[in-house]
């Protein structure tokens, strides 16, 4: 046995790892995506494939690393040999999307042991397929998608496949360079530190007591609930159901997806591992937030996800935008779900989208997510204003950053006032961004939220769903509302406006406090354009 302090030592080696390897990812990367954004993630495993360590990235990078550095050992692992890395995307194994580009990296001792791995994620603005971004909203297929890579050793001919695919080769070349890069930094540290292998297996047994003695604080019971997505992007698309039943028995926890919707037409499909890795983000969220990040807390999680159903979709049906909104509605109805189950431990529920704004023209690629509403929370705490929610953390681009990089202007950029919903603990505001294309583009919108609202709970109020608006030339009385999901073509001088949706409320609100509130939605609200 290891006594405490050391094993936390240990563990916060480990961390410390991943963590540097984020930084020299990010400061090598050449897209602003990445360089700016954070749209990246890290983590180490055991020589096994076992979750040892990982940063405080990207929640739906995190989650479904596990099944990428599985399928990489599965398709390379006897192989390899000190110095090169596994690379993937493939939603089907182990990937998310197709613009989330993982490398596995291995680590060997002196005498060729293998000692553990390597491995990150980051989000490349465009890896091919019918639009530019490679999320194509309306795609049935995900050879429209861009281009899919199974687990493979990196080489020169690779990276030339990758690199000639995309409608910004250099920039890819640069990101490729720096996620390799955070890699070979990653195996260095493991080297250096040579944790013996009764240590790592100690860390994982570490985390399996923690999240077993967490679950144990919970009330026995299946707990119940629901959601909906407003569309799945294909044509005539229509709303899709979310469902989950949640066991609790003992120390050990059962999500059952069972009666979701089955994969449909457009990208709005998950794989199960996104859907792995939004239960465990909610799951760790309200039972202990400072759960070890290792693959023994999971153990005693069992995801149930019925194979062609929305969560957990099968080739060859599109699923670029399921990674970024259906993961989001997943860690809604488990929320609402672990609400029953430990009160005063869950807040309303967030925006519920990541308002991905795709634009792409000569020699550029732009991609971005938009922050917005926090769920009100317990113990009188409002929900925070303009922030990313759920599965995503990622930063802003910054405006200097934005309009030194592409050929667009940032008209508008501030809170969307009143759009948190009411209650004792009142929702965030969402956001409000304007961006003016200075040159013909195609655009591409994938968000959520823009007919269903936010849940509050407790009696608290919805927020306010969002909202998308193209003012051709600039010009505020020719606003046209959008739809929540597509693809068009805009003129140079045309202004894409966001509004994003506010946070549930948490609590009743008194009663005057309640109209007021809502009196300042609609007010707020109607500034932006006609309804």
């Amino acid at each position: 046995m290891i006594d405490a302090a050391t094993l936390q030592v240990w563990m916060s080696c480990f961390t410390g790892v991943a963590d540097e390897m984020g930084a020299v990812l990010r400061r090598a990367a050449y897209s602003p995506n990445i360089k700016e954004r954070a749209d990246c993630s890290c983590a180490l495993f055991a020589p096994d494939g076992m979750l040892l360590a990982q940063a405080e990235h990207i929640p739906v990078h995190l989650g479904s690393m596990p099944a990428a550095v599985r399928a990489a050992i599965d398709a390379c692992g006897t192989d390899l040999v000190a110095g090169e890395q596994v690379v993937l995307n493939d939603p089907f194994a182990g990937g998310t999307h197709l613009n989330d580009v993982t490398f596995v990296a291995p680590a060997f001792d002196s005498d060729g042991t293998l000692i553990g791995w390597a491995a990150n994620r980051a989000h490349h603005a465009d890896v091919g397929g019918m639009a530019p971004g490679s999320l194509p909203p309306d795609a049935v297929e995900i050879y429209q998608e861009g281009l899919r890579l199974p687990p493979v050793r990196w080489t020169p001919e690779v990276e030339a496949i990758v690199v000639v695919s995309s409608r910004t080769p250099d920039e890819r070349r640069g990101d490729l360079d720096a996620q390799r890069g955070a890699n070979r930094l990653g195996v260095d540290r493991l080297n250096a530190l040579h944790a013996p292998g009764e240590v790592q297996r100690e860390i994982v047994a570490y985390g399996e007591r923690r999240m077993r003695a967490a679950l144990s604080g919970l009330r026995d019971g299946r707990y119940e609930f629901s959601d909906v997505l407003d569309s799945t992007g294909g044509a005539d698309s229509e709303p899709a159901a979310i469902v989950v039943a949640v066991t609790v028995a003992g120390d050990e926890i059962t999500f059952d997806f069972s009666g979701t919707s089955e994969q449909r037409p457009g990208a709005v499909n998950a794989v199960a591992a996104v859907t792995v890795s939004a239960v465990v983000f909610a799951l760790r969220s309200v039972v202990d937030p400072d759960l070890p990040a290792n693959g023994g807390a999971l153990l005693p999680v069992h995801v149930v996800a019925p194979a062609g159903s929305i969560v957990a979709a099968r080739p060859p049906v599109a699923v670029g935008a399921g990674n970024v909104e259906v993961s989001q509605r997943v860690a809604d109805v488990c929320l609402g779900a672990l609400a029953q189950a430990a009160p005063q431990r869950v807040g309303a529920a967030s925006q519920g989208t990541m308002n991905n704004v795709l634009i792409g023209g000569p020699g550029f690629v732009y991609y971005e997510t938009v922050g917005g509403g926090q769920g009100g929370r317990p113990g009188g705490h409002p929900g925070m204003n303009g922030v990313h929610t759920a599965m995503t953390n990622t930063r802003d681009t910054p405006v200097e950053a934005l309009e030194r990089a592409y050929p667009m202007r940032v008209r508008r950029y501030e809170l969307r006032r009143g759009s948190g919903g009411a209650g004792a603990a009142p929702g965030g505001d969402g956001i409000v961004r304007e961006i003016e294309i200075l040159t013909d583009a195609v655009v591409s919108l994938i968000t959520e939220r823009r007919v269903s609202q936010p849940w509050g709970l407790a009696g608290g109020a919805p927020g306010a769903p969002g909202e998308n608006w193209l003012l051709p030339g600039g010009d505020e009385r020719a606003a046209q509302r959008l739809a929540d999901k597509g693809t068009f073509s805009l003129r140079a001088g045309d202004v894409l406006r966001i509004l994003t949706p506010g946070g549930g409320g948490y609590g009743a609100p008194a009663e005057a406090q309640s109209s007021g509130r809502i009196a300042t939605t609609v007010t707020e609200s109607s500034r932006f354009g006609p309804w």
